[in-house]
């Protein structure tokens, strides 16, 4: 027998300590993990004395909520979808082996008509959740797994959990809650519309328990604590109400019981998305490598509840199972709890079996002889279904309506529990909202500089300052700029990062020397000629929910600039382009929350069927995941399905800057650099070529630009799929981020110089054609970039939105002549281009030369 060794706690706090620490915790003053890890330990008297101060914090906090004197439950049933798992925690009896599974005949997954018998009986009785758990991705350890899911028609767990969900919603009305273990970004994205909330325990942060031979989770690889962390915050990047918690008692020592508290209150506070905290206390179970450990005491149980309630505050929901604390339900009533979490009168707990579920009246009588009234509420917590939008998809919201007090948020106990269709949101494509911005913008602005939920949906500002500040340091650059020029001007692609880094941060006559040598690079690869694009850009839509906050462009569905084209609209725009000698049109929308993910076929169709020649640039890789997800697709499976609806390209926007120090500053919610990477991997695999870009001079340094950089390197060398660079300066005037006080306000002109230059010759020779872009710097400053070494200047645009949302000040349109005129200043011939740089027909050259600088009045979006 194995047994995780008791943790080597330290001497117990001095009587001075406990008071410091009570008196503190008190007068409601902020505390310290020693502080603590020192109440953590209180009994007696001083327990009494922490309990009574953290129900007051809690009871301030129903009070603020509107409902006070009220603790709540989840009336639900428990569905163990699979009991297989590829992790090997030391004290788990959920988790079994194939062999045990087929002696008791059951299958490796419960089949489609298990889980709705289930569910179905829940519904007879009033439940309203299903809480579906199962172990860890088991088709990674388990062939048996991944030969079930493959016979049943399945690609992983996670789409097996995906479907079943959809079935729950449609057949039996309750709500799932899901609880698949660790997750990927993706995995939120895939599971988001199909389930009210998702969950995950944190256990603890503690790594030498999951390091170290005989710790409880070592063999385990989901239950590495940074693993576990990062799922938490991609929970609340991707806007999932979330719950999470501690198992205690399982070999931790009470610092570290402090510091899970402490990193469980840093993701709540970043992302306001943690719905609720369980605090579990562990009970030794037979048949276990930890059967020989003590189970946690109740008055640890109770003190970690006091201090979480402390620590997390009045608005936190604190959770505390009712059938593992033998009915001692006063004191954990009593130490700040709120919730009694889910109660089944149909299955049983099979995470804890031994353990029946109390009957609700029980709960009610309890609860009452405590002083509080027992109220039921669903999976997802009150606050996040009166927020509604983006904590709770469109697909999934009408379900939980049909099910939720519209006072309250509370449960409404008498809905009656009923299938209802789960579908995508009707009449998408209906135009609404201000869709004369692409004119308008250039005439009459924005309505505001910022969206009315600014203080909300970016998450926490205090909390992403403190986040960027490391990211921002300039580092020490000890490499001699003069041996790194002279090598970039012998052999650019022997720059070591130590010179290339020297030369990012290159000023005065180095930096004037480091453009000459990009340019001299820069005529010998191709040439003098400086190409350009006849396009239009069609942004179909700017409702966006996803948090990024550099961008000034998303509007939410309500807010006075909000707009969606119609599909016509989209498809007379293509044509008016054509009309005036366009060979492109690039389209790129917001996540609008409606659009389902078959959308996107949906708009290159329209502009093929239209204009069939027209060249279909369209889609960057996170609206790809988008359309994926929601469509259940891979993203292989959606691309060629895209590509056969007539996409042609797509943009190499949404990288940002491929480094997620960066981007988690940058974004909320945006796809994370391996998923960019996957995305136009996969793409120049199936022959659909992309741009690739960089934004910069926001919360990045130089350093994050030479990463950048590389990663496009590897890219190219493995799939030549890139077509061109484009710089993308930051524009700060209107971007959140900016307007929060947190990044720079944008590149300065040398750094607009330095990474033109380093882009020339840290991409050579792999990557050829270097854009400037003329709509964030203007005429002057795209021609000082010619002579940086870029060759292009992109494209007419016709209209932009996005740039011009964001405070940029140079319109949306240049001419032909324009274009031809920033060449000249640079003392350079111009020629048009096709999106694979090809040449472009004699036919679109004189249609472009007819209309020059005399576009049709574009079409309004809104019809009479």
């Amino acid at each position: 027998m194995t047994s995780t060794p008791q943790p080597p706690q330290g001497p117990a706090p001095t009587a001075n300590a406990m008071r410091r620490a009570l008196k503190r915790a008190r007068d409601g003053v902020a505390l310290d993990v020693t502080e603590s890890a020192v109440l953590l330990q209180a009994r007696g008297a001083d327990l009494d004395d922490l309990c009574a101060s953290a129900a007051r914090v809690r009871d301030a906090g129903l009070e603020a909520a509107g409902r006070p004197g009220v603790i709540t439950y989840s009336k639900s049933v428990f569905i163990p979808l699979t009991r297989l798992c590829r992790d090997k925690c030391h004290y788990c009896t959920f988790a079994t082996v194939p062999g045990k599974l087929r002696r008791a005949g059951h299958g490796m997954f419960m089949s489609p008509d298990e889980v709705l018998a289930i569910a179905r009986r829940g519904a007879e009785l009033g439940c309203k959740e299903a809480l579906i758990t199962l172990g860890d991705r088991p088709e990674d350890r388990w062939p048996e797994a991944r030969e079930w899911l493959e016979a049943a028609g399945y690609d992983d767990t996670i789409a097996y959990v995906r479907a079943i969900s959809i079935r729950i919603l449609e057949e039996t009305g309750l709500l799932p809650h899901l609880n698949p273990g660790a997750m990927s970004w993706t995995d939120f994205q895939r599971l988001k519309p199909v389930s009210a909330s998702m969950g995950m325990m944190l256990e603890t942060t503690a790594e030498r328990l999951w390091s170290e031979p005989g710790g409880p989770h070592y063999g385990s690889p989901d239950k590495e604590p940074a693993v576990r962390l990062r799922v938490l915050e991609d929970a609340g990047r991707s806007s999932v109400p979330f719950t999470s918690g501690l198992l205690i008692g399982i070999g931790e020592t009470y610092e570290e019981r402090a510091e899970s508290l402490f990193a469980l209150r840093r993701v709540s506070r970043a992302y306001h998305g943690i719905q609720e905290l369980i605090m579990q206390n562990f009970r030794a179970k037979p048949d276990t490598a930890m059967r020989g450990m003590p189970d946690a005491e109740l008055d640890d149980l109770v003190a970690t509840v006091a201090v979480a309630r402390h620590i997390m505050g009045p608005s936190a929901c604190l959770q505390a199972p009712p059938n593992l604390v033998a009915g001692e339900y006063a004191r954990l009533i009593g130490a700040g709890i709120d919730d009694w979490g889910g109660v089944s009168p149909v299955t049983p707990d099979h995470v804890n079996p031994e353990r029946p579920w109390p009957q609700i009246d029980e709960l009610a009588e309890q609860s009452a002889a405590a002083g509080f009234r027992l109220q039921e509420r669903l999976a997802v917590y009150p606050d996040f279904v009166q927020r509604g939008e983006p904590w709770l998809d469109p697909r999934v919201l009408p379900h939980v309506r049909a099910l939720a007090d519209p006072d309250t948020g509370l449960a409404n106990e008498h809905a009656e529990v009923k299938g209802l269709p789960w579908q995508e949101p009707e009449d998408v494509f209906v135009p609404s909202g201000r869709t004369e911005l692409h004119r308008a913008v250039d005439t009459e602005g924005r309505t505001g500089d910022r969206r009315e939920d600014f203080d909300e949906v970016y998450g926490d500002w205090e909390a992403l300052r403190e986040a960027a500040a490391p990211g921002m340091v300039p580092e020490k650059i000890d490499a001699d700029v003069r041996a790194a020029l002279a090598q970039a001007a012998d052999d650019p692609t022997r720059l070591t990062d130590a010179e290339a880094l020297a030369l990012l941060h290159a000023d005065g006559p180095a930096l004037d020397a480091l453009c000459r040598i990009a340019d001299d690079l820069r005529r010998d690869v191709v040439g003098d000629d400086v190409t350009y694009i006849v396009t239009r850009n069609i942004n179909f839509t700017n409702v966006c929910y996803t948090g990024c906050r550099f961008c000034a462009f998303a509007q939410r569905r309500t807010d006075a600039d909000a707009y969606t084209l119609s599909l016509d609209q989209v498809a007379d725009r293509a044509a008016q382009a054509w009309d005036v000698g366009a060979v492109e049109v690039c389209m790129q929308g917001g996540i609008h929350p409606d659009l389902p993910g078959t959308a996107y076929f949906d708009i290159a169709r329209a502009v093929k069927k239209r204009v069939p020649d027209m060249h279909v640039h369209a889609f960057s890789p996170m609206e790809i995941v988008n359309g994926a997800t929601r469509t259940g697709l891979s993203v292989r499976e959606w691309l060629a399905a895209a590509k056969e609806a007539g996409l042609d390209t797509i943009p190499g926007t949404a990288a940002e800057i491929l480094d997620d120090e960066v981007r988690w500053v940058l974004t909320k919610g945006k796809l994370p650099a391996a998923t960019w990477i996957e995305v136009v991997k996969t793409a120049h695999e199936l022959g659909i070529r992309s741009s690739s870009t960089m934004m910069y001079g926001h919360v990045d340094q130089p350093r994050h630009w030479l990463g950048h950089f590389r990663r496009l390197v590897e890219i190219q060398q493995e799939t030549g799929g890139f077509t061109e660079f484009v710089t993308l300066p930051f524009i700060h005037t209107n971007a959140p981020v900016y307007l929060a006080g947190i990044s720079r306000p944008g590149p300065t002109t040398r750094d607009n110089r330095a990474v033109m230059a380093m882009a020339r010759l840290l991409l050579h020779p792999h990557i050829t054609n270097i854009q400037t872009s003329w709509v964030k710097l203007g005429a002057e400053g795209a021609a000082e970039m010619l002579r940086s070494g870029a060759n292009d200047l992109g494209g007419t645009l016709m209209e932009e939105t996005i740039s011009r949302m964001a405070g940029s000040s140079y319109g949306s349109y240049r001419s032909v002549r324009d274009l031809v005129a920033i060449a000249e200043a640079a003392g350079r011939p111009a020629r048009a281009r096709t999106t694979l740089y090809g040449e472009v027909p004699a036919e679109r050259i004189a249609a472009a030369a007819a209309s020059d600088g005399h576009l049709p009045e574009l079409l309004p979006v809104l019809e009479e």
